[in-house]
C-alpha cells in the first residue's frame, strides 16, 4: 500500500497522505477494536490521527480523546508515532463538570481556548497537542485575543501547529493576516468538506489554502457513503436510512454514471472518490473513518491508483462542481 509523507501545506511536518479519524471510536467502534485500528494504522505508515474533544457521541463529549488516551498509554512508542490534531470549538459537557456558559457554547475566546486545550490534554495522556484545529470560526471574537491564546499555549510547549476547520476563504485570509501582524506563523491547515459531490471549496478555500500554504483536509471524502458505491450496496439489500435513501434519489443520476465508471476502471468507488481528492496538490490528506481493520485496509488501496486525464475530465462531466475559481467561475 502506498502510503506517503507529505507536507502539512508549506510545514516543515510531515504527515501521512491519509488521515486516521477517530469520530467512530466509542461509539461504532469499542475501544477494543479502536486500538487494533489504531495499531494497525501506525504498522501501514499513517502518522496523522484526527480527533476532537467534542466527539464521544457513544457516551459523553471527550470520550473518543480519552480512547486515544488509553491508547498512548500502552506505551510502545505509541504517543511519539502519531502526529496528533484535536479541536477546539464546540461545547463540551462532562458529567463531572458543573454547568459554565464558556465551555457549554461555541466560541474561540482565549478562557475557553485554555480551558478546553488543558482538558484535552489530561484525556489525551499527553503533554501536547501537534496540531490543534478551531473546529469553526468565531466571528464574534477578537482575532487579536484568540491569537494571543494560541502565541501562550505555543510557548508553554503545548500546541505545536494551529489549523481551522469549516473556515470560509476570508476567514483563512483574516485569521492569517491576523497572525502575521503578531510574527506568529498562522494556520497550518484547513478542514474542509470536500469530496466530488461537494466542491463549493474550489471556488475560494482552495485558493486562499494555496496562497497562504495551508495543507487541505478533506472531511467528509466520501460524502457520508453517497461515493461509497452507495446504489449498488442499496440494490444488494443492504439497509439505509431514510434520510440516505432521499440523497440518493436525489443524486441517483450521477451515482449511476459515477459506479459505472468505477465499474469500468476495475476500481471501488470509494477507491476512486479517495484518488480524485488525493491528485490535488493542496490536498494533504483526507481523514478516513473506519469502523474495522477491513474498512481500514480496504481504503488505503486508493493511495494505489492514479487516475488519467480522460478519468478526471468523466468525473468533472459527472460532478462539475462550481465551475473552478472565483470570481473567474461566475463572473470573468
Amino acid at each position: 500500500m502506498a502510503i506517503e509523507h507529505r507536507r502539512l501545506g508549506k510545514h516543515g511536518v510531515l504527515v501521512s497522505n491519509i488521515c486516521l479519524g477517530t469520530m467512530n471510536f466509542g461509539w461504532h467502534t469499542t475501544q477494543e477494536e479502536s486500538f487494533r485500528i489504531m495499531d494497525r494504522a501506525v504498522e501501514l505508515g499513517i502518522n496523522f490521527f484526527d480527533t476532537a474533544d467534542v466527539y464521544g457521541w457513544g457516551g459523553e463529549q471527550g470520550d473518543t480523546e480519552e480512547i486515544l488516551g488509553r491508547w498512548f498509554a500502552q506505551g510502545g512508542g505509541r504517543r511519539d508515532a502519531v502526529v496528533l490534531a484535536t479541536k477546539v470549538f464546540n461545547p463540551v459537557k462532562r458529567k463531572a463538570n458543573l454547568a459554565e456558559p464558556n465551555t457549554d457554547r461555541r466560541a474561540l475566546s482565549a478562557y475557553k481556548i485554555r480551558k478546553h486545550c488543558e482538558g484535552s490534554l489530561k484525556r489525551l495522556q499527553t503533554d501536547r497537542i501537534d496540531l490543534y484545529q478551531m473546529h469553526h470560526v468565531d466571528r464574534d471574537c477578537p482575532w487579536s485575543e484568540t491569537w494571543q491564546a494560541f502565541e501562550q499555549l505555543g510557548n508553554q510547549g503545548k500546541v505545536v501547529y494551529v489549523g481551522s476547520s469549516n473556515f470560509a476563504g476570508w476567514d483563512i485570509a483574516t485569521a492569517c493576516q491576523e497572525a502575521s501582524k503578531r510574527g506568529l506563523t498562522g494556520l497550518s491547515s484547513e478542514q474542509s468538506i470536500y469530496h466530488l459531490n461537494n466542491r463549493m471549496v474550489e471556488l475560494e478555500v482552495i485558493p486562499a489554502c494555496r496562497y497562504y500554504g495551508l495543507g487541505l483536509i478533506p472531511w467528509s471524502p466520501l460524502g457520508g457513503g453517497l461515493l461509497g458505491g452507495a446504489l449498488k450496496k442499496l440494490e444488494s439489500g443492504r439497509r439505509t436510512s431514510e434520510e440516505s435513501l432521499e440523497e440518493i434519489n436525489a443524486n441517483r443520476p450521477k451515482l449511476e454514471q459515477y459506479e459505472a465508471l468505477c465499474k469500468q476502471l476495475g476500481k471501488p468507488p470509494a477507491a476512486v472518490a479517495l484518488a480524485w481528492l488525493l491528485h490535488n496538490p493542496i490536498v494533504t490528506a483526507p481523514i478516513i473513518g473506519p469502523r474495522t481493520i477491513e474498512q481500514l485496509e480496504s481504503t488505503l488501496h486508493a493511495t494505489e491508483i492514479t487516475l488519467d486525464k480522460a478519468t478526471l475530465e468523466k468525473l468533472d462531466e459527472i460532478f462539475p462542481g462550481p465551475g473552478g475559481e472565483a470570481p473567474e467561475a461566475y463572473a470573468w
